[in-house]
């Protein structure tokens, strides 16, 4: 009676011990981050997270593993806080992954996303760069695609993803064309995809009210119909960009260059899309304004002024530049 007493009692105790390493509190209490390998076995990974100050026990989740029987998933974990062994477990079943969010806002180009990109910690801007010269096979699904694209610039939807450190750039890459493929089918985009997209990109640079991006849409209609050349400034922009010798403003040799995407001295669309369009560019490009507009300029309150000729427009630029004077002094 006193043995069996006895056994009572030590199997409270271990009852009692695996119930405190398991179920209390314990952990780092600082940001602290745990990079399990793909392939690494349960014993490997608790001495992983007992080392790295996550678990106060390896053997206790040894234990707790064998009573789950849970699928433990790879990936960076962070910890930052003390909390029952139980909860680190289910996280790592869960996969529940550490993740930077990445917000590519409308209108970004290839540029501006690399950099935020690097500014995220997601990789160097150069490489991401790279990768989208040398990945235009992400845009083999475009109908029309007689000519292979030389990038993905207009297909890398504006919207917030959610990386691992561990994404490289061609899974960034694939989301954001993924994206935009959902988008470009809930919208009902057809027939010229990429000449829509081309034509969203420069409604998306040169305007900012939603409401006035389809007679944007619909002036530069009109002067492809006229056989007028765009005249848009983005494109300028982009093309200094393209040629590494953008400065800041544009000057006299920059839109004398002979790049394609000059739209002064080219007529016709620029040869791709000059960043990535939103929803309501695609919409605006989808479905331009029917107007007889050919012209248009930015007013003092930041909306368009549109002009059916050029006399009338030469009295709305004036208007423009008497007001900005006005507000400089």
């Amino acid at each position: 009676m006193k043995v069996l007493g006895i056994l009572l009692l030590m199997i409270l105790i271990a009852a009692a011990a695996v119930g405190y390493v398991v179920y209390v509190p314990f952990g780092p209490n600082a940001e602290t981050f745990v990079d399990i390998a793909p392939g690494t076995g349960t014993p490997a990974m608790a001495v992983q997270l007992e080392k790295s100050g996550v678990i106060r026990n390896r053997y206790g989740f040894d234990l707790l593993h064998v009573f789950l029987r849970g699928k433990l998933k790879a990936g960076e974990y962070r910890f930052d806080h003390a909390v029952p062994m139980a909860e680190v477990y289910h996280r790592i079943v869960r996969g529940d992954i550490y993740v930077v969010a990445l917000k590519i806002p409308e209108g970004y180009n290839i540029f501006d996303i690399a950099q935020a990109v690097a500014a995220a910690g997601l990789g160097s801007r150069d490489d991401f760069l790279a990768a989208e010269r040398e990945h235009t096979e992400l845009l083999a699904w475009l109908p029309q695609a007689d000519v292979k694209p030389q990038s993905l610039e207009g297909y890398l939807f504006p919207d917030t993803y959610h990386f691992s450190r561990h994404t490289s750039a061609v899974q960034m890459l694939a989301a954001m064309v993924r994206r935009f493929r959902q988008v470009s089918t809930q919208l009902g985009m057809s027939g010229d995809v990429e000449r829509t997209v081309i034509m969203a990109s420069l409604v998306e640079k040169e305007v900012n009210q939603d409401s006035e991006r389809p007679l944007v849409a619909g002036v530069f209609v009109n002067r492809l119909a006229h056989g007028m050349p765009l005249a848009t400034d983005p494109t300028v922009i982009y093309a200094a960009l393209l040629d590494g010798r953008w400065r800041g403003t544009i000057y006299a040799s920059d839109l004398q260059s002979s790049s394609p995407y000059n739209t002064y001295k080219h007529a016709g669309l620029p040869p791709g899309p000059i960043c990535n369009p939103g929803v309501a560019s695609l919409r605006a490009a989808i479905s331009p304004a029917t107007t007889d507009y050919l012209y248009f300029v930015s007013d003092a309150a930041g909306h368009s002024r549109f002009s059916t000729d050029l006399k009338q427009h030469s009295k709305q630029v004036q208007a423009y530049r008497e007001a900005q004077k006005q507000r400089v002094r």
